[in-house]
């Protein structure tokens, strides 16, 4: 599907999500450094960790809130509201205040905003693209997200370091231009919810009530709950790029040659060889995740989930067979690789299962394979000082691998379902 053919609300989010999305990433890499200087390491970590619990309720509760009250309600919201709690948090930290704690908890509000936006607009793509092309749409945004991630910390090494304040008051106002741009040039894609009863008292946990019915729902499909776990085991693979990866990297490399030409050669430390590794995942996902896209487009579903689990597998178990820097930049790649064969089709397929009325719970409930993913990856920093780095890694490519097992069994059930659909059609 060309840029040209999409609906116009896609045109506009992908101008102001990328800009918005640079304007992020100045700052975010930066903040944990920030608020352990404020707070110390071990206060800052619980604190983030606090936070991230935050941002998990209101995932699931923004899935609820964009089948309920429609994708641009919540966009526009959102995103007003994060600009809002951007703004304060650069006067927290300006020439004429310095309050660490409301940073932190305009940086916790900015978090919950952002997670209210996600399923919205994640459902908005599935509300106006046909089921063909979303796998397309869905890796353009991808893509996106990652040049983001590649040019923002750039700007943010020269900018942000220096001026924290005015890289935070602009990130402010770019989300507050982004809120406009929603109000006044989107529509609603929202099909309208129709009420399946009347509640008996009309209270206010009423509303709380019925969301985890609808959750309750969601989680009795064994189609889905099977997505979720496998998921999360994969995401346990990848989110090591975050918190075991960097580790390991810094501390089997001291300096290490990587290339010699006469007299010149060029060598590394740690800090430098992760540094290399994470440009290069950054770099390829950047570059190769619309490609990637559509090869994938032409193999069955299932096939394509089986093996980017086993490559995911291969990869990760790679990083723990030898110290060279170029064996993890050779791990990196097939890494990279296994990321994108799933990167469009993975929302493709929620919101294949998703009942139209429930994608933006469904889209929010999917969100728990990262979520899961992310609380459980630091376990791999102490086992890797119980069993070596080495079995550590090699236990990681094995979960993986049994990741590729139970998506087998999802598609089985899948497919058993669909063909007891078509019989019943059929009679």
């Amino acid at each position: 599907m060309r840029l040209k053919d999409w609906d116009y609300n896609l045109k506009v989010r992908l101008f102001g999500e990328a800009l918005m999305n640079i304007t992020y990433w100045m700052f975010f890499p930066f903040l944990t450094i920030f608020f352990a200087d404020a707070f110390g390491k071990e206060k800052a970590g619980l604190l983030l960790i606090f936070s991230q619990l935050f941002s998990v309720l209101a995932n699931l509760m923004g899935g609820y809130c964009a089948d309920r009250f429609g994708r641009k309600t919540m966009m526009v919201f959102s995103s007003f509201a994060q600009g809002v709690a951007f703004l304060l948090f650069a006067f927290s930290n300006s020439p004429w205040f310095d309050l660490p704690i409301l940073g932190f908890i305009c940086f916790t509000l900015a978090g919950i905003c952002g997670a209210f936006y996600w399923p919205a607009s994640q459902a908005m793509v599935a509300d106006v693209v046909e089921e063909k092309d979303r796998s397309s749409v869905f890796a353009i945004f991808y893509t996106s997200i990652n040049i983001a991630v590649v040019i923002g910390p750039i700007l943010g090494a020269i900018f942000y370091v220096q001026h924290p304040f005015e890289v935070l008051f602009v990130a402010g106002t770019v989300c507050i231009f982004l809120s406009g741009l929603l109000a006044k040039l989107t529509r609603e894609t929202a099909p309208v919810f129709q009420v399946a009863g009347k509640t008996t008292s009309g209270k206010w946990y009423d509303t709380i009530i019925q969301q985890l019915k609808d959750y309750r729902i969601i989680f009795k499909d064994s189609t889905f709950s099977l997505f979720i776990i496998a998921g999360a085991l994969v995401a346990l693979t990848f989110m090591q790029l975050d918190v075991m990866i960097p580790v390991y990297i810094t501390d089997v490399v001291q300096q290490q040659n990587v290339l010699s030409f006469g007299d010149w050669s060029l060598t590394l430390n740690g800090e430098q060889a992760f540094g290399v590794v994470l440009s290069e995942n950054g770099l390829l996902v950047a570059i190769f995740t619309i490609v990637i896209t559509k090869w994938m487009s032409k193999y069955q579903e299932q096939n394509v989930f089986i093996v980017s689990s086993l490559v995911y597998g291969l990869a990760i178990a790679a990083f723990g067979i030898s110290e060279s820097i170029w064996i993890f930049i050779l791990a990196m790649g097939l890494f990279t690789f296994a990321e994108l064969m799933t990167a469009g089709i993975q929302q493709t397929f929620v919101s294949k299962i998703a009942p139209e009325h429930m994608r933006g719970q469904y889209f929010a409930a999917s969100s728990l394979r990262y979520t899961i993913g992310r609380t459980i990856a630091p376990i791999a920093i102490p086992m890797s000082l119980w069993f070596g780095y080495t079995m550590t890694f090699s236990v990681l490519g094995v979960l993986a691998c049994v990741s590729a097992v139970l998506y087998y069994m999802m598609f089985q059930k899948l497919a058993r379902k669909t063909s007891g659909h078509i019989d019943l059609a059929l009679k």
